[in-house]
């Protein structure tokens, strides 16, 4: 019986000192220090900064624009020669926008500017929108009649000029292309060749009162001079791949915000 006693308090005093230990371990933990504590809470901060600074470099989306656009042209933006597709592509892209074809197949620049008061600004005709671009696309006719309507350079840059300044004077963003290439056409020769790459020189430079060039020349020639084949529906004229990469850079370049 004493023995059992003993054995009791043996252990009762163990369990004793053990508790004493566990609470002497736990008072003599340190709790984290200020650096610690300063050093989470700046990752804290960084990481949010770095957040931050991410959400704004992101582009705000840009709000929608709603254009009505004029073009004036030959036979490639005229629909009753079978052209002004790419203003079609444009349309079906920009449904809220509209974009209405002065093309009329056969003219040189000097007919488009004759007419140009009329069929784009309405006057003495039917009355026009506030347009708040013009398409001009123009100039093989002059090139290819140099010799039998005596075309020159100087004339042909006086009369783009002046439909340029028309339109910028009414308020209008011009959009001059350059002209297309035709270089298998039976009447083309190096002449010729010759006053294409002096206009389109001129024509990228930009002209006074033109806001955008769309360089058209680079995108469907071929050989130099010739339209390519899997654009042309003959040797001037565009098929609907051809349209739709003239559409497609207009798009890009000047109408990617529309609606």
């Amino acid at each position: 019986m004493k023995a059992w006693l003993k054995l009791t308090a043996l252990a009762a005093l163990g369990a004793l000192g053990l508790s004493l230990w566990t609470l002497s371990a736990r008072s003599q933990a340190k709790p984290p220090a200020s650096s610690e504590l300063e050093l989470a809470g700046s990752a804290v901060v960084s990481e949010s900064a770095a957040l931050s600074a991410t959400a704004a470099s992101k582009p705000a989306s840009q709000p929608k624009r709603r254009y009505s656009v004029a073009a004036i042209g030959d036979s490639l933006t005229d629909p009753k020669a079978g052209g002004g597709q790419y203003l079609t592509y444009l349309a079906d892209h920009c449904k809220q926008s509209r974009f209405d074809s002065y093309g009329k197949g056969g003219n040189m620049v000097s007919q488009m500017r004759r007419r140009f008061a009329r069929d784009v600004l309405g006057e003495g005709g039917a009355k026009r929108p506030a347009y708040t671009h013009l398409i001009v696309l123009g100039g093989i006719a002059d090139i290819g009649s140099s010799e039998t309507a005596n075309r020159t350079l100087d004339k042909i840059k006086d009369d783009l000029g002046a439909m340029y300044q028309l339109a910028s004077d009414a308020g209008m963003q011009v959009i001059a292309l350059t002209i297309p290439p035709w270089g298998a056409w039976p009447t083309y020769n190096d002449d010729r060749h010759a006053m294409m790459l002096a206009m389109n020189s001129w024509i990228r430079k930009p002209p006074k009162h033109v806001a955008q060039v769309t360089d058209v020349f680079p995108a469907l020639v071929c050989d130099g001079r010739k339209l390519c084949s899997k654009y042309a529906s003959d040797k001037i004229h565009w098929n609907k791949q051809g349209h739709e990469v003239v559409g497609a850079m207009l798009l890009s370049e000047v109408f990617a915000d529309c609606e």
